[in-house]
C-alpha cells in the first residue's frame, strides 16, 4: 500500500504541475487549474485514510478541505453573496453521520435530521432569498429519509407507497400553485404517481388470494 501511496503522491504533483502550465499558457485570465487538483490532491490522502481504515478522520479531513475551498472561491468571486451557506450544511453531515455509526440508521436521527435540514433551509430561505419559498425542493428531499426508513424497519411496504405518493402529491401541488397558479397541471405527475399504490395494493391482494386458494386452512 505504501508503493501506491507513493505513486499517488507522485502522480497527483506531476499532474498538477501539468494542468497549471496548461492553464498559464492557454488562459491565464482563469484560473481553473485548481479545480481538478482539488480532486489530485484528495486522491493520495485518501488512499492513505483508507490503508489505515480511518474512516471518521478521512470524512473530518474531507469535509474541512472541500467547505475550506469552497469558501474561498466564494470569497474570491462571488464575496457579496454568500452561496457557502447552501452546501455548508449538507457536507457537514456526513462526519457527523459517519460518528453516528449505527444510530445514524435510527429513525431517531433521521427526525432529527430532517426537521433540522427542513428549518435551517427555510431559515436560509427567509434571509438569502424570500422571494421564491425554494426550500420546499430540498424539503421535500429529506422528508424521504425518516419515511423510507420507518415503513423498510416494519416492512410496511403498501403503507408507504400510499404515504409516499400522498407526499408526491402534495409536492407537486405545493409547487404548482407557488409557481404557477395560472395553469394546473400537478393533476398529470399525480395521476401517474397513483398507480404506485394501487399496482402494489392489487399485488399483494393477489398474492393473499393465491395462497387462500392454494393453500386453505385445514378444518
Amino acid at each position: 500500500m505504501r508503493q501506491y501511496i507513493s505513486f499517488s503522491v507522485a502522480g497527483s504533483l506531476m499532474t498538477m504541475v501539468f494542468l497549471g502550465i496548461v492553464n498559464y499558457l492557454t488562459s491565464p485570465q482563469t484560473i481553473w487549474f485548481i479545480y481538478p487538483c482539488l480532486l489530485l490532491f484528495l486522491w493520495p490522502i485518501t488512499l492513505y485514510f483508507m490503508s489505515k481504515k480511518l474512516y471518521k478522520q478521512y470524512s473530518v479531513f474531507c469535509s474541512v478541505i472541500i467547505i475550506t475551498f469552497l469558501a474561498i472561491e466564494n470569497y474570491l468571486y462571488s464575496p457579496n453573496h454568500l452561496w457557502i451557506m447552501y452546501a455548508f450544511y449538507p457536507i457537514l453531515w456526513w462526519p457527523i453521520l459517519m460518528f453516528l455509526e449505527e444510530k445514524a440508521k435510527s429513525l431517531k436521527i433521521a427526525l432529527i435530521g430532517c426537521s433540522s435540514t427542513i428549518i435551517y433551509y427555510s431559515i436560509l430561505n427567509l434571509v438569502m432569498s424570500p422571494q421564491y419559498p425554494w426550500a420546499i425542493y430540498p424539503a421535500f428531499l429529506v422528508l424521504w429519509w425518516p419515511l423510507a426508513l420507518y415503513h423498510a424497519q416494519r416492512k410496511t411496504f403498501v403503507a408507504f407507497s400510499m404515504y409516499a405518493s400522498l407526499l408526491i402529491s402534495v409536492f407537486f401541488i405545493t409547487v404548482n400553485a407557488v409557481s404557477s397558479p395560472g395553469v394546473i397541471w400537478a393533476i398529470y405527475p399525480i395521476f401517474l404517481v397513483m398507480w404506485w399504490p394501487l399496482s402494489m395494493y392489487f399485488y399483494v391482494y393477489k398474492r393473499k388470494m393465491y395462497k387462500a386458494l392454494t393453500f386453505p386452512k385445514r378444518i
